[in-house]
């Protein structure tokens, strides 16, 4: 399960990268609502960027189930949904696009339910 150790170094790395460029590059670009709302998908890609790694390091300690491997796989998708939806929202301004957000979020819900329950389970 190095690899959701792996998957979430990237995104941390990513979300650093995208809130540094959001805060300097697309400051006078955005708007403060567009802003606000890139600034949203920074800090959630990094929570869940932490949750990656947290999963990784768990299941290299512990015996791995397929209530952890889903949890890590959701937590991924959830980044590209919710994060990434946000990103393009923000420099598009297509207002369609939020409909996906909440599909990220959801992931995000269920992801972490089932950490709960493979820890749980232990």
């Amino acid at each position: 399960m190095k690899l959701f150790i792996i998957l979430g170094a990237i995104h941390a790395f990513l979300a650093v990268a995208l809130g540094a460029f959001g805060a300097h590059g697309l400051k006078e670009t955005l708007g403060p609502k567009y802003l606000a709302t890139w600034e949203t998908g920074v800090t959630y890609q990094m929570f869940h960027a932490l949750g990656l790694i947290a999963i990784g390091i768990l299941a290299g300690n512990i015996q791995a189930s397929s209530y952890l491997a889903w949890s890590g796989w959701l937590m991924f998708f959830g980044i590209v949904l919710f994060s990434g939806s946000l990103y393009v929202l923000s420099v598009t301004r297509i207002g369609v696009l939020g409909a996906i957000t909440p599909f990220g979020g959801v992931s995000f819900l269920a992801a972490w339910i089932l950490l709960i329950i493979a820890v749980w389970k232990l």
